[in-house]
């Protein structure tokens, strides 16, 4: 009998793990194989939490952070293209002979309070955030046994930052954790010579840049992976399809992942979970496929400026503008901070995030799980944009100008007498209108003082039976 009972304790968290691994797919899901071909991996529906989702945010975070001048693309813009100011700086900060690695002790994050970056992430009104895993410098946030005294463990904070984040993050605040991952890197030998072989040579991805790939979602299961950078090599090179579909029959984040379109020369904006086509891309008018904005605040840097100048930053009203023209155009929008060497949130940053929170926490509802409407802008009045939730007959018209007039006209709802209803979100009684026929209508705004508006840098009007 002890043997037995023995034996079952040995054997019931190998049961419980097989049983929680066959029931972790929606039913019917079994069935869905996908080959390691483009047509097959874009069939692949995009998980329906990633729509609703509309905002997330991003943080660049790596050795950069340490020189934190210029760019992000410090080590590319001093060493390969030999940029003026780049050499200029390090010729007079630095020793002769100092090297891009010598950075690295310097990376040392002990002011890194992965609680605090969660709950300032979270106020920031988002429902995701993507860490760089590891950036084109090829430095690793976690102590990747492919990326040896290159990364945070064995180098500088001496600490697995991607763990940290991604438990306070699940555990603080319910926001989806994604991974971003670069998947070249600019001088790493390996690489260096499958490029002087036209690629023929494919050393790189199969002794680092895969392994690294299941390295991270097997440890760290995120609901995003953000891949980046091709190094001009094709997705033949990377064995993208071959990955994406163990990554969506396989692996622990199958049914939940999101993935985006940089897979290799020649994917971007044409394969994968989601299309980004480009940096900061915001094309004002609806895409058929699914799309983010990946954009900063900083308008020249995706990684932390010592430099940066406050005219460098963008605003909030310009901040709540592109959230705004991406989520009525169908797209996520994907905010960027770069925090500094020692593990800081630039309060500039913080004060952005706690902005864009406090203005969703009123115009959540037209952001949040909402669908594009059949016009994305108004055709009269510049600066309304539309959202929609069809099947509770809600139009959201978000207008970024308070009218001085104390009318707003609306091109493009046409408005059904006695059964219409025009609120103005945050304001407590209904707004009267008066319908313009097929020329649209005409809300009148309160009659409020600029200062006593229930928010600002955009108001929403709620408006029911209009089509």
């Amino acid at each position: 009998m002890s043997l037995s009972w023995a034996l079952l304790g040995r054997l019931l968290p190998v049961l419980l793990l097989a049983a929680s691994s066959s029931s972790s797919r929606p039913a019917g899901a079994e069935a869905a194989r996908y080959e390691p071909t483009w047509e097959s991996l874009d069939s692949r529906p995009l998980p329906g939490w990633f729509d609703e989702a509309k905002f997330g945010i991003f943080i660049h975070w790596g050795v950069f952070s340490v020189p934190s001048f210029g760019s992000e693309w410090f080590w590319w813009y001093w060493q390969k293209e030999k940029r003026e100011p780049y050499v200029t700086f390090m010729n007079s900060n630095y020793p002769p002979g100092f090297t891009y690695e010598d950075f690295g002790p310097s990376f040392t994050a002990e002011f890194f309070d992965a609680n605090q970056w969660a709950d300032i992430l979270k106020s920031s009104g988002a429902k995701y955030v993507v860490l760089t895993s590891k950036h084109h410098e090829g430095f690793t946030l976690w102590g990747s046994k492919y990326s040896w005294a290159w990364n945070a463990v064995d180098v500088g904070p001496k600490r697995d930052i991607v763990a940290e984040l991604a438990s306070s993050v699940r555990n603080r605040t319910g926001l989806h954790f994604g991974l971003y991952h670069s998947l070249f890197e600019w001088f790493n030998p390996l690489f260096l010579e499958d490029a002087a072989s036209a690629f023929v040579k494919r050393q790189f991805p199969s002794l680092k840049s895969l392994p690294e790939l299941y390295e991270i979602v097997n440890q760290y299961q995120p609901d995003i992976l953000w891949s980046d950078g091709d190094g001009n090599a094709p997705d033949t090179y990377w064995n993208s399809t071959g990955f994406l579909a163990w990554l969506y029959n396989d692996s622990p984040v199958r049914d939940r992942v999101v993935t985006n379109d940089r897979w290799g020369a020649g994917t971007l904006c044409k394969h994968g979970g989601y299309y980004t086509c480009a940096d900061r891309y915001n094309p004002k008018h609806l895409l058929s496929h699914k799309w983010e904005n990946c954009m900063t605040i900083d308008r020249e840097s995706w990684g932390y400026r010592r430099n940066a100048q406050l005219s460098d930053y963008l605003t909030i009203e310009e901040l709540v503008k592109q959230l705004v023209e991406t989520v009525s155009c169908g797209g996520n929008l994907l905010l960027n901070i770069g925090p500094t060497h020692d593990g800081r949130i630039p309060v500039i940053f913080e004060e952005r995030l706690k902005q864009m929170g406090s203005w969703l926490a009123i115009n959540g509802e037209a952001i949040f799980g909402t669908k594009p409407w059949r016009a994305q802008n108004d055709s009269v009045t510049p600066g309304v944009w539309y959202t929609s939730k069809p099947k509770e007959d809600i139009l959201y018209a978000i207008f970024l100008n308070w009218p001085s007039s104390g009318t707003l006209v609306l091109g493009e709802p046409k408005a059904i007498p006695g059964k219409t209803e025009v609120m103005l979100i945050g304001f407590a009684e209904p707004l009267p209108w008066v319908s313009l026929g097929e020329k649209g209508m005409m809300v009148a705004t309160p009659q409020l003082s600029f200062t006593k508006l229930p928010y600002q840098w955009g108001w929403t009007l709620q408006i029911i039976n209009a089509y």
